[in-house]
């Protein structure tokens, strides 16, 4: 061995017997209001990551959470790297997806987080089906254009007109996060209806009223609702955090199912939410049309329509393409 290739060997061997990189310390989980989030907070107050990282071997785990009123602002810190994990809904995904498609930075989801409708509610008597809304009205939904709600208003839209007219509505909707809105509709300012998630228009209609005017399973059936993604950067870094988050959502997923109320009980805890009690919130948790788990339903109906619209450049060939492949044992659609 001559001298150069000696010391070209000599400077790769730590890269050959430096210890693999330990995963990160701390990570940081956005989420939104209402129900679609309880798993999350399941998982915040059992300390379920914790525990599953620890199990995993990444011990002392810090995990912080912060609530955001929209898509917008959740994207945002996912980009910048201020949030690693984020709980949104397909078209979050898909548009996350779809800008970073190829890039290290490239966003898919972990796992998805429960399917649950969209409920347009309105105080308007005269708005019965969404062809009576008129510029009288205005509707709040999370974020204007870009969010489920949104976008399930205009599918609603395009099989009532046809696809040409998907966006007919766009002009009477404006964003406001869930508790503003809520208490908007109740009070009788700003906004006259709201494409609302439990326990948001469940409050509502406790107001004789208001009434519903669409679900959004009515134009599409079943949906996902909720995703928790991560950029790929980060996932290829921390494998093991990734697992501890899939393995959360399963946990949390079981014990909603099989404790109601004690998970309802964790809801009101963390919201102090005062409306309601235990039973009232147990009675939404059970309802038929809200499903806690982390498999995906219907996301390329609404992947397919936001690609017909113009709003992604690249088209998944299914729902795999946007999940991290250990996520692909999922049974999902």
């Amino acid at each position: 061995m001559n001298r150069r290739e000696f010391v070209t060997a000599l400077v790769a061997l730590p890269a050959l017997v430096r210890p693999a990189a330990a995963e990160v310390s701390s990570i940081k989980l956005g989420k939104q209001y209402g129900l679609p989030f309880l798993p999350q907070m399941v998982m915040e107050e059992q300390k379920l990551i914790e525990s599953h990282a620890q199990r995993l071997g990444v011990n002392g785990l810090t995990v912080g959470w912060q609530t955001m009123g929209g898509p917008g602002a959740l994207n945002d810190g996912l980009l910048s790297g201020q949030i690693q994990f984020v709980n949104v809904a397909s078209p979050s995904l898909a548009t996350l997806w779809d800008k970073t498609f190829g890039s290290p930075q490239e966003v898919r989801a972990v796992c998805t987080v429960q399917s649950m409708p969209y409920v347009l509610t309105t105080r308007n008597p005269n708005v019965k089906t969404i062809a009576d809304f008129s510029a009288s009205d205005r509707i709040a939904v999370p974020t204007v254009k870009i969010s489920g709600q949104a976008m399930a208003l205009q599918m609603a839209a395009a099989k009532l007109w046809g696809f040409e007219k998907y966006d007919r509505l766009d002009e009477f909707t404006v964003t406001m996060g869930h508790p503003d809105a809520m208490q908007s509709m109740l009070t009788g300012q700003t906004v006259n209806s709201h494409f609302a998630v439990a326990p948001f228009n469940y409050y509502e209609l406790k107001n004789p009223t208001i009434h519903i005017v669409l679900k959004s399973y009515d134009t599409d059936g079943k949906h996902t609702n909720g995703i928790q993604v991560t950029t790929k950067t980060f996932h290829d870094a921390n494998p093991k955090i990734c697992m501890a988050v899939r393995a959360s959502h399963e946990e949390a997923n079981a014990f909603i199912k099989r404790e109601p109320k004690a998970a309802a009980q964790i809801y009101l805890k963390l919201t102090n939410d005062k409306k309601n009690s235990a039973d009232d919130l147990v009675a939404m948790i059970t309802d038929p049309d809200i499903d806690y788990t982390t498999a995906p339903a219907n996301l390329m109906k609404h992947v397919e329509f936001m690609h017909k619209v113009g709003r992604m450049k690249h088209m998944p060939t299914s729902w795999q393409d946007l999940f991290f492949a250990e996520a692909r044992d999922l049974k999902g659609s």
